[in-house]
């Protein structure tokens, strides 16, 4: 048996072209995924490592405790988090402490869900795409009502609200499940 490497070689071209959201919902976020791609070079470029897909029953758990919208983090984790969903996964979003903003239905401007700018909804778009393709997204009631004085009928249709005390059991369940695990805390 002869041993065949996976890794294309130089000048070869990958099957992978750069990503692009399926639902052409939100255009500023392909042209987001676009230039950073054309700016790092990436478009075109060769994949090194093999696609992973998820085996039937693999979860991924997604916690996002930043704040939105004062960097790209929540949108990069809920763009990742729509890959996994793509890729197979079972994929749970849990939004704690200022991740909770993101699913608030109430956002847009001049008026609510009109976009002041472009891409200005790009983080509530893509939970709905979340939703639409199956992944589960969960916001803290702690932190919605506490801290952001927002009520269970202010969240985008689709998510659950839950305790603060399901933030750890969250963790502990992806723990046990062995589950792929991405966390983020920016304050």
């Amino acid at each position: 048996m002869v041993a065949r490497s996976t890794i294309p070689r130089i000048g070869e071209r990958s099957r992978h072209r750069h990503p692009q959201i399926l639902n052409r919902q939100d255009s500023a976020i392909n042209h987001a995924v676009r230039l950073i791609h054309a700016v790092c070079g990436l478009a075109g470029s060769v994949t090194l490592i093999d696609d992973i897909r998820a085996n039937p029953g693999e979860k991924a758990f997604i916690f996002i405790h930043s704040v939105p919208f004062e960097g790209s983090v929540s949108l990069v984790n809920l763009l990742t988090s729509t890959r996994l969903v793509r890729k197979g996964f079972d994929v749970s979003i849990i939004l704690y402490g200022p991740g909770v903003l993101l699913a608030s239905r109430h956002r847009g401007y001049p008026t609510i869900g009109t976009e002041g700018f472009p891409g200005n909804l790009a983080g509530n778009r893509q939970i709905e795409t979340l939703l639409k393709e199956g992944a589960t997204v969960y916001a803290c009631r702690f932190a919605m009502g506490a801290l952001y004085g927002f009520r269970e009928e202010d969240l985008i249709d689709g998510v659950k609200a839950f305790s603060p005390l399901d933030v750890l059991d969250s963790a502990l369940t992806a723990w046990r499940a062995g589950a792929f695990q991405l966390n983020t805390w920016t304050v």
